[in-house]
């Protein structure tokens, strides 16, 4: 329910403050006064158009504020808890329009976009009369609005669930056929690898052996050639250094054998010539197990070409590659081993479609039910609303494929004068008759989610009876939703709940609009007013305390 509305710098609106109550509202005052503005004001917080043109003059921005009452356990509540947005009750909406074009919205004090804001409001509030924010023009809702005439919605709950589970088993089959090709394509890729790494038989460690092995092969040559060399310096050539140090050996133990303190270099020479021995032995087995085999290293380079380019497709090391291959390895056996077949989703996806076909067909029937119902209580409704010879049709257009809501879309028509064909309401309908006809939707069909309606020209081209009806029509809607009206008619402000006067003043050389509410003398002053124009008697005084009386007595 809509609490306060602050409006600043719109239009002709200095600073207004109004504050609303349950029930049913009505806005007077003379031509131009600036309700038109309030209605503005209200298209703003839903989200509506803006431009520079609103704004006052000698002002840089407009402002416009509202306060709503959010029930508690409020599902939109729940939602703006969950964006972050705290509410405790109460929501407040602001909408700054500014002649530099940065335009700015915010929801529960915090910045937020156009679009939410237009999502949140279509929730709390809502305009007949204009053409923006319109329930009637959007042919989105007539299918909803219909469905909910008859109390259809379980009905159609139902086919949605049932929808939803055929669209997901139409989803998972699709995901299947792709994942088909897709698996084929990954079996190729898999047993081609698995069988790459299988080939090459590796084994951990493998390459750096490899490595070590080119090393040697790469200079087998001088290798040889300088162990035997070595070898031959120390044992095999004449006069080698084992030969010559013999010779020493010889003689130092001679001497040793007369001057005992040289014993220990004769032993020191005895162990070195023991090791020098040793050297040589060990120069000549390498040497004859050195061997210069050019193709052996060509078949080493070759192992290692493969090894590195196994690296670069698998791993960077030959363990991580036989990883690579035992992995996968398993994941082929997956893909051979999937769970649910294609016949197994294709079986439930015809049963599945065979019921959504036959729930569909019972739910178009009920739908076609319902559209003869509620054109004959709409065209009784709006019969008594000046709009005595319009139709009211409702169209019903066959869909190729099902859909969430159903097998058809529905959309409403309507024919104001004889002899027309129905149209769409968007290409037909006046503003007035826009709102007379959600006035008689909301007779024959009460129910809405959201709190507060405001109805704009609901009383164009009406007078005398019918503008009596519409009021008390408008005070019955009133009982479950907050209801605001602008009107002209007395006949429809006499059921006023709460009764607010539009005027302009003249402040500071400045036009502003004010809003004023009317109780005791003031509003019979206002009813007077509006039954005699100028000239306000008596009479017309005691008129307007006796239709007020009767409004209060519905």
């Amino acid at each position: 329910m809509l609490l306060d509305l602050s409006i600043k710098n719109l239009a002709i609106i200095d600073t207004l403050h109004v504050t609303f109550n349950p029930g049913l509202t009505i806005l007077t005052g003379e031509t131009g006064a600036g309700k038109s503005i309030i209605i503005d004001a209200v298209n703003l917080i839903m989200g509506g158009r803006a431009s520079a043109g609103l704004i006052r003059t000698g002002a840089d921005e407009a402002t416009v504020e509202a306060v709503f009452a959010l029930p508690e356990g409020s599902p939109l509540g729940a939602r703006l808890a969950e964006a972050g947005i705290e509410c405790d009750g109460e929501l407040l909406v602001k909408r700054v329009v500014s002649r530099s074009g940065r335009n700015r919205v915010f929801i529960g004090g915090s910045l937020s976009t156009l679009a939410i804001l237009s999502e949140v409001a279509s929730e709390l509030i809502n305009i007949y009369g204009q053409h923006e924010s319109q329930t009637l023009l959007r042919t989105d809702n007539h299918l909803m609005l219909l469905d909910g005439f008859r109390g259809i919605l379980p009905l159609r709950e139902a086919y949605g669930a049932l929808y939803a589970d055929y669209r997901s088993t139409l989803d998972r089959l699709r995901a299947l056929e792709e994942g088909e090709r897709e698996a084929a394509r990954r079996l190729d890729l898999l047993a081609f690898q698995s069988r790459e790494i299988r080939e090459a038989a590796l084994s951990p460690g493998e390459d750096e052996d490899l490595e070590r092995e080119r090393g040697l092969l790469a200079h087998g040559e001088k290798l040889l050639c300088a162990s035997q060399e070595a070898y031959a310096a120390l044992y095999g050539d004449d006069g080698a250094v084992l030969d010559r140090l013999a010779e020493v050996k010889g003689k130092v133990a001679g001497i040793a054998a007369i001057d005992e303190s040289l014993a220990p270099l004769a032993d020191s020479l005895a162990d070195a010539a023991a090791q020098l021995e040793d050297a040589a032995f060990t120069l000549r087995d390498y040497s004859a197990r050195v061997e210069a085999d050019p193709a052996r290293l060509e078949r080493v380079e070759e192992r290692l070409d493969q090894i590195r380019r196994l690296k670069k497709k698998y791993a960077p090391t030959v363990e991580g590659i036989i990883a690579y291959g035992e992995e996968a390895d398993r994941e082929i056996e997956a893909l051979e081993n999937r769970g649910q077949t294609r016949g197994e989703l294709e079986a439930d996806l015809a049963r599945l479609r065979e019921e959504l076909d036959r729930k569909g067909a019972e739910l178009s029937a009920e739908r076609r039910i319902a559209a003869k119902e509620l054109k004959k209580a709409m065209e009784a409704e709006i019969h008594q609303l000046a709009m005595k010879h319009a139709l009211f049709e409702v169209a019903f257009e066959e869909l190729p494929e099902p859909r969430a809501a159903g097998r058809e879309r529905v959309e409403f028509l309507l024919s104001p004068n004889p002899g027309e064909a129905p149209k769409p309401l968007s290409k037909i309908a006046s503003g007035g008759e826009l709102s007379r006809l959600m006035l008689a939707l909301k007779q024959v069909h009460p129910e809405s989610d959201v709190p507060t309606l405001v109805f704009d020209e609901v009383d164009t081209g009406i007078g005398g009876a019918t503008s009596a009806l519409v009021g008390e029509k408008l005070k019955r809607v009133s009982r479950g939703q907050q209801v605001l009206c602008i009107t002209h008619l007395p006949q429809v402000a006499a059921f006023a709940d709460h009764h607010y006067l539009v005027e302009k003043r003249v402040e500071g050389g400045r036009t502003a609009t004010a809003v004023t509410p009317l109780e005791g003398e003031a509003r019979v002053a206002e009813m007077a007013r509006m039954l005699g124009g100028m000239t306000i008697t008596g009479r017309t005084m005691e008129h307007a305390r006796e239709m007020i009386a009767q409004g209060e007595r519905g």
